[in-house]
């Protein structure tokens, strides 16, 4: 592709190939790279918007996203218009969400002031340090083990643009140790005031969690909330309808949940007017176990 062809809608994947385990892997230059200089040398960085990092190495040879951080953030004067950045656009059949290893993503902020939105999959190894930026709109952080030092990271930054934010908060297995208690600054609301849509999905504390929402100053003002994928039972969902009002959602994402379906029902007769998602009911184990929907 040429510049000629470039517009605001073009998105750049930069990836290694994640099926040549061969001696590529042991070269004095990583995979990933050789792709970031090709890129860069193949056309204007200044009009670049919008950059996907997928494959960069298998976690248990040593590669993290250290190094396409680093080489983006390096750069980050010369794609000064990059908008938008998901890293790790890795598939299972790549590898595990649990496998995707990860450093301190913060540069990524630091070195892109005009960026809108980050999306970030895995959890191993992330690590993130309070930030201001005043452009961010959404941020994402998929993972089967969040751990908590990044979800109080998040709840210590200043993000005042932020309208959308989604943790998958993960099993403590994988990493995933964040408490209610460390979700407490996200839950005021206090350093993130145009927030419209909160996501606290996948948690095997979503019963917690739920309880917590029930009383958060933050829900008032947002449009959606999602406590998908996670453990939620009876007991969260009862917070839910004792607490704060939630008829001014436009949506309830619940997916991924062990209600009764008299508990469904009467979520369905409270909000009349939301869209209130219950799809995808579990059981729990003859031992009541219950799983999240992504772990490793």
């Amino acid at each position: 592709m040429t510049d000629e062809d470039l517009t605001e809608g073009v998105t750049w994947r930069l990836a290694a190939d994640p099926f040549d385990h061969g001696k590529k892997e042991e070269e004095a230059v990583p995979a990933i790279q050789r792709e970031f200089e090709a890129f860069m040398a193949g056309r204007d960085p200044g009009r670049v918007r919008e950059i996907v990092v997928g494959w960069w190495g298998a976690g248990y040879r040593g590669h993290s996203s250290e190094l396409p951080v680093r080489l983006l953030s390096e750069a980050g004067d010369r794609l000064r218009n990059v908008r938008s950045i998901f890293l790790g656009d890795i598939e299972q059949e790549e590898a595990e969400i649990s496998w995707i290893e990860h450093g301190d993503v913060t540069p990524l902020l630091e070195a892109f002031p005009k960026l809108e939105h980050l999306h970030v999959r895995g959890g191993s190894g992330l690590r993130l340090r309070p930030v201001r930026h005043g452009a961010l709109r959404t941020l994402w952080f998929e993972s089967g083990g969040l751990p908590a030092e990044v979800v109080r990271a998040v709840g210590a930054s200043e993000f005042p643009a932020l309208e959308d934010l989604d943790l998958w908060l993960g099993v403590e297995e994988y990493g995933g140790d964040a408490t209610v208690a460390d979700l407490g600054p996200i839950l005021s609301g206090e350093r993130l005031p145009a927030l419209r849509c909160l996501g606290l999905q996948d948690s095997e504390i979503q019963d917690e969690i739920a309880a917590a929402v029930a009383t958060a100053p933050v829900v008032a003002r947002l449009e959606t909330l999602a406590l998908a994928m996670g453990t939620l039972t009876d007991a969260g969902a009862e917070a839910l309808l004792t607490g704060q009002p939630l008829t001014h959602l436009r949506r309830l994402d619940l997916s991924h949940h062990f209600l009764s379906e008299e508990m469904a029902e009467r979520l369905r007769a409270a909000l009349p007017g939301v869209e209130v998602d219950l799809s995808d009911r579990q059981e729990a184990d003859e031992d009541d176990w219950r799983y999240v929907a992504i772990s490793e």
